[in-house]
């Protein structure tokens, strides 16, 4: 008697992988493909080592067994556990219709559940903290290439990826203004795609800080595409990686000579207490709204909805939301 295995095609798990991110990129960004793979890149080496080399035989118990050596193996926390798992749920049901595995097969995928606080990220660069950092750089690093990176990302609260971006041609010094474009193209993409795109009032003491970066520290060089990049190497445009680490060296107390827990001191190690780019973004956001700027103000300015910011970003006090609405009620 024939059983649904029998109608199945065989496919092995790196020829799939590799055929599901072809078909991702069709409809999605690459730093979204780029997850994607990185996620299935464990999976395919969990099937490797299982001896799992026909994706027909897979099983819900297989499944189940992936979740808990993922997470041993990693020693994740809930919700990036949660993240993993959905992409192989994703997977599994591309794969069912690849006719590679049961059709329902996916239904079999567990995905850990997590409370709405799990959910929320709460790392965030505090604006004392920030206020900080800009005093320090101010004093000993002017028109840097760490002073212009953090200012930029701190008084804006764009991704890292947006300020990757950046051209020369895109700031306006005198208007006091940048210009975020999406140019997948050619190397350098926003987040939000062609929706992203926006222009962003930047202050007086930022359109200085640039104009002396741009005048006096810049490496004068174009990239592959020709273009102007703002932040530049000896080879073109400077990577993420090195705008992320830049971030690192910052924001790490010790950079401005403060007491750091479990610093090693060494540049190629990230300081314990150093924040990456993002908790720069959530820090921004929630100043901003901490400052009584209008929630839609804030959303349009860091493109992000109104729903993401409020589950994802706002990190106010309800002590200070209190307040705040006890401010608009004073004046009626």
């Amino acid at each position: 008697m024939k059983t649904e295995h029998d109608e199945l095609d065989p496919l092995e798990p790196d020829r799939a992988q590799d055929l599901y991110l072809k078909q991702k990129e069709m409809d999605a960004s690459k730093k979204t493909v780029q997850s994607h793979e990185y996620r299935l890149n464990a999976f395919v080496r969990w099937c490797d080592e299982n001896d799992i080399d026909n994706l027909n035989d897979l099983t819900g118990r297989d499944l189940q067994e992936y979740r808990l050596w993922r997470q041993d193996d990693a020693d994740l926390k809930k919700i990036t556990l949660t993240q993993q798992m959905s992409t192989i749920r994703v997977f599994i049901k591309w794969c069912g219709s690849m006719e590679a595995v049961p059709a329902d097969l996916y239904e079999k995928v567990m995905i850990p559940r997590v409370t709405p606080e799990e959910e929320r990220s709460e790392e965030m660069l505090e604006a004392e903290t920030a206020e900080a950092i800009r005093e320090h750089l101010m004093r000993y690093h002017y028109a840097s290439f760490e002073q212009t990176i953090f200012v930029l990302l701190w008084e804006t609260g764009m991704r890292l990826g947006s300020a990757h971006s950046l051209d020369i041609e895109d700031i306006d010094i005198k208007n006091r203004r940048l210009e975020l474009v999406h140019r997948p193209e050619q190397g350098t993409e926003l987040k939000n795609g062609g929706s992203g795109e926006r222009p962003i009032a930047i202050t007086e003491g930022l359109a200085e800080i640039l104009q002396e970066f741009i005048e006096n520290t810049r490496k004068r060089i174009t990239d592959e595409y020709g273009r102007d990049p703002l932040f530049t190497s000896s080879r073109g445009r400077r990577s993420r990686s090195s705008l992320r680490r830049a971030v690192y060296r910052v924001t790490a107390p010790c950079f401005r000579n403060e007491t750091c827990p479990g610093c090693t001191g060494t540049k190629d190690k990230k300081c314990p207490e150093a924040v990456s780019p993002h908790p720069i973004r959530r820090g921004s956001i929630t100043h901003f709204l901490t400052k009584d700027i209008p929630t839609e103000i804030v959303s349009d300015r860091m493109n992000v909805s109104r729903d993401v910011l409020d589950k994802h970003y706002d990190r106010r006090s309800e002590e200070v939301k209190l307040e705040q609405r006890r401010g608009y009620l004073d004046n009626i």
